[in-house]
């Protein structure tokens, strides 16, 4: 068995709009317990391939902080696409090594951090031009587009950037999708 990095998610109007992994500030006894609880979750279930687990954190009784299990996905999930290109092994590739009872590959991440920020849809004014203008202005940006249909709220597409600093990562990540919707006022 092998488990990401914990990661937070941004939810905006119930879609997730950003992936920071690792979860920034989580502390490290918190996140072993949520790989804890995600691994007996697994291995209670009997699960071959990609485990999703979403879970919350809350505050403890005690001034402390707990988590509570509110998904599970048997299946590659969203919040897990940064590792297309921030980890060492995709949840995509992990999936089918599991499934076809191939050795699994490692889990860690490229770089300290890394920022996937969902493309959500309304419009794409001219995906060619904006690619053009993102590999000019965020070299650092991966974009995965779908080919899905555009409507509005739905997911398009994602743009991964990882590097050292969380804020420098983020804002480039944010910038690429702007320039991808042609809402950047720099974008050709």
């Amino acid at each position: 068995m092998r488990a990401w990095p914990v990661v937070e998610t941004i939810q905006r109007d119930g879609v997730c709009a950003e992936v920071l992994a690792p979860a920034p500030g989580l502390d490290p006894d918190l996140a072993a317990a949520a790989v804890d609880v995600a691994t007996r979750i697994a291995e209670g279930l009997d699960v071959t391939g990609v485990l999703a687990v979403e879970m919350f954190e809350y505050p403890a009784d005690d001034g402390g902080t707990r988590i509570a299990v509110n998904e599970l996905a048997m299946r590659p999930h969203n919040s897990g696409h940064w590792t297309i290109d921030g980890a060492a092994t995709s949840q995509f590739e992990q999936h089918l090594r599991a499934v076809l009872d191939l050795p699994l590959g490692p889990t860690e991440p490229r770089a300290p951090v890394s920022v996937m920020v969902n493309l959500l849809g309304s419009a794409l004014p001219d995906p060619g031009a904006a690619l053009g203008e993102v590999l000019a202005r965020c070299p650092g940006a991966r974009v995965e587009l779908y080919g899905k249909e555009v409507r509005p709220g739905r997911k398009l597409g994602h743009v991964t950037v990882y590097g050292e600093d969380l804020e420098s990562v983020r804002a480039e990540a944010r910038t690429a999708v702007a320039i991808l919707r042609g809402e950047d006022e720099h974008a050709g």
